[in-house]
C-alpha cells in the first residue's frame, strides 16, 4: 500500500510537471506572438510617421516655393521699368549746331564722336600743311619773278651749286603751279571741314528720328504671285502682290 502511494505521488509530479513544461512553452509561444504583433504595430507606426513626415516636408516646400514665386511677382510687379530713352531730333539738332559733337553725345552714340573729331584735326591738319606750303611757294613765286637779287627765298628748295638762271623760266612755271595748287587745296579743305559739320548735325537729326522705328520682328514682307481679272472678261492678267506687314 505504501508502494502505491509512493507510485501515486511520482505519477502525480510527472503529470504536474509535463503540465507545467506545456504551459510555460504556451507562454513563450505567446509572448513570441505578442512581440511579433509589438513589432510589426511599431513597424507600422513608423511608417506611418515617417510618410506623415514626407508630406509636411513637401507641403513646406511647396508653399516656400510658392511664396518665392509670389515674392518674385510681387518684386517684379513693384519695381519700375526703366523708361527707354528716346531723343528729341530737334534738341539733337540744335545741339550739334551749338557744339560738333554735341548731338552724338546728346544721342548715346558715343562711338561716333572719334569719327567726328577725327574729321575735324583731318581737316584742320590739312588746311595748315597746305597752307603753309602755298605760303612757302607764293614767297618763292614772287622772290623769283623780282628784279631783286635779295630776295632769293626759292633757293631753300634746290641743292646747293644749282644753276637758277639757266632754268629761272621753267621755275617760274613750276613756282606758279605748286602756288596754285596748294592754294586750291587749302581752299578744299576749308570745305572739307565745313562737310564734316553739317554731316555731324544731318547724323544727329537723322539718328534721334530713327530712334523710334519700329524694328521688331512684325514687320516682315511677302510677295506672292496674283491673277487680276480683266475687265473686259477676255483674258486674266499674271503679276505680283507684294504685302508689308507692320
Amino acid at each position: 500500500m505504501r508502494q502505491l502511494k509512493q507510485i501515486l505521488s511520482v505519477a502525480v509530479w510527472l503529470l504536474l510537471l509535463a503540465t507545467t513544461d506545456a504551459v510555460a512553452q504556451t507562454d513563450d509561444s505567446t509572448s513570441i506572438t505578442r512581440n511579433d504583433s509589438l513589432v510589426a504595430i511599431s513597424a507600422r507606426h513608423d511608417s506611418l510617421l515617417i510618410d506623415k513626415a514626407y508630406n509636411e516636408a513637401v507641403t513646406v516646400i511647396a508653399s516656400s516655393d510658392s511664396s518665392r514665386v509670389s515674392m518674385k511677382r510681387n518684386f517684379s510687379a513693384e519695381r519700375p521699368l526703366k523708361p527707354r530713352f528716346v531723343p528729341d531730333p530737334q534738341k539733337a539738332t540744335w545741339l550739334a549746331v551749338v557744339f560738333p559733337g554735341a548731338g552724338q553725345i546728346y544721342n548715346r552714340k558715343y562711338w561716333k564722336l572719334p569719327i567726328v573729331y577725327g574729321g575735324f584735326i583731318g581737316c584742320l591738319y590739312a588746311y595748315n600743311w597746305n597752307g603753309q606750303m602755298y605760303s612757302d611757294y607764293r614767297q618763292a613765286y614772287l622772290d623769283i619773278m623780282d628784279t631783286d637779287p635779295n630776295t632769293n627765298s626759292y633757293e631753300d628748295f634746290f641743292r646747293p651749286g644749282y644753276d637758277f638762271e639757266k632754268n629761272k623760266d621753267y621755275l617760274k612755271e613750276v613756282f606758279k603751279k605748286r602756288k596754285d595748287r596748294y592754294r586750291r587745296w587749302r581752299d578744299l579743305s576749308v570745305f572739307a571741314f565745313a562737310a564734316v559739320y553739317a554731316l555731324s548735325i544731318i547724323d544727329a537729326y537723322v539718328d534721334a528720328q530713327l530712334s523710334s522705328f519700329d524694328i521688331s520682328d512684325d514687320i516682315n514682307l511677302s510677295i506672292n504671285p496674283q491673277m487680276i481679272p480683266s475687265s473686259t472678261g477676255n483674258s486674266n492678267f499674271y503679276g505680283l502682290n507684294c504685302n508689308i506687314t507692320f
